[in-house]
């Protein structure tokens, strides 16, 4: 079956996740869902514009967001970019779209304060608050993604050398340094964590000694958050924020950001610099010489 070729391809040569691959798959298998019904064609192969233009409609019909429709839509101009690469197909019927306009979302990092008062809060001697404490720390100290902190292995914490080795997109290998308290939180997390279970895997586990997941480490930072912030999203990747955002402000540059956070591209990175922006003119206003009012140069 094509689609099954083109998923191979993203995981065989792009590398993919696993969690990426299913998405991609789930996308194409609804867009073939619709095909069928809709035009009693099973073959997405070759399909004209106008049928996935009906598809989109219908999607915005069902209140889907504009971004995730743009995220379907993407995974069908990469499987139509497949098939022309892989000469099954001339033209990408998806050649001319113009993805659909989405709103630009402000995401409020959490202030330095509120993340000391989360980490104020722990009962270290207790297993379940100990990784939890592990968990808030090694996201604002780390800035790695949520994904990538499920995935992390005992073998991957290195202490003599004071790093961890993160997996991240793409199957991506790269080293983060982890600063004292977090190395610190890692060897008593540890010893705890040899008493509730032997899985020699995976560094975060559950109460009974499984793997951790996703949606569990989501309800952690969202738990902690919501005594301490009033803002409206509270969840890993408003930590990841706040990490990159605190340390722009604190004078790090955005080539050293980029790399710590695991980013391909600087645009990745610079869209953490707008909460930077107030600290950065209100340096330029104190230091620049024609920023006084009263200077007359």
């Amino acid at each position: 079956m094509i689609v099954q070729s083109f998923l191979e391809y993203l995981a065989l040569e792009r590398k993919y996740s696993s969690h990426t691959i299913l998405a991609y798959k789930n996308d194409l298998l609804s867009f073939k869902d619709f095909c069928e019904v809709e035009f009693d064609q099973e073959d997405i192969q070759n399909v004209a514009y106008g049928q996935i233009r009906s598809w989109i409609v219908l999607l915005v019909a069902q209140g889907i967001s504009n971004n995730s429709i743009n995220r379907k839509v993407s995974s069908l101009k990469s499987f139509y970019k497949f098939l022309q690469k892989t000469k099954q197909i001339e033209l990408n019927p998806l050649v001319k779209h113009k993805a659909l306009k989405v709103e630009k979302k402000v995401q409020v990092p959490f202030s330095v304060d509120e993340v000391t008062n989360v980490l104020k809060g722990f009962d270290e001697g207790d297993f379940t608050s100990l990784r939890d404490k592990l968990i808030v720390e090694l996201f604002y100290s780390t800035g790695i993604r949520r994904i990538e902190l499920v995935s992390i292995t005992i073998s991957a914490v290195n202490f003599e050398e004071g790093t961890i080795k993160i997996l991240g997109k793409r199957n991506k290998e790269r080293y983060v340094p982890l600063i004292t308290p977090v190395i610190e939180t890692l060897h008593r997390y540890i010893k705890l964590r040899k008493e509730i279970t032997h899985n020699k895997e995976h560094l975060f586990v559950t109460d009974k000694g499984n793997k951790i997941y996703e949606t569990l480490v989501y309800r952690i930072i969202n738990k902690y958050f919501s005594n301490v912030s009033s803002k409206v999203k509270k969840s890993p990747h408003i930590l990841r924020h706040s990490f990159a955002t605190h340390l722009l402000n604190g004078g790090a540059d955005l080539n050293s950001v980029k790399e710590l956070l695991g980013h391909s591209s600087l645009a990745s990175t610079q869209v953490y610099t707008h909460n930077s922006l107030d600290k950065i003119k209100k340096v330029y206003n104190q230091a620049h010489p024609r920023s006084n009012k009263k200077n007359n140069l």
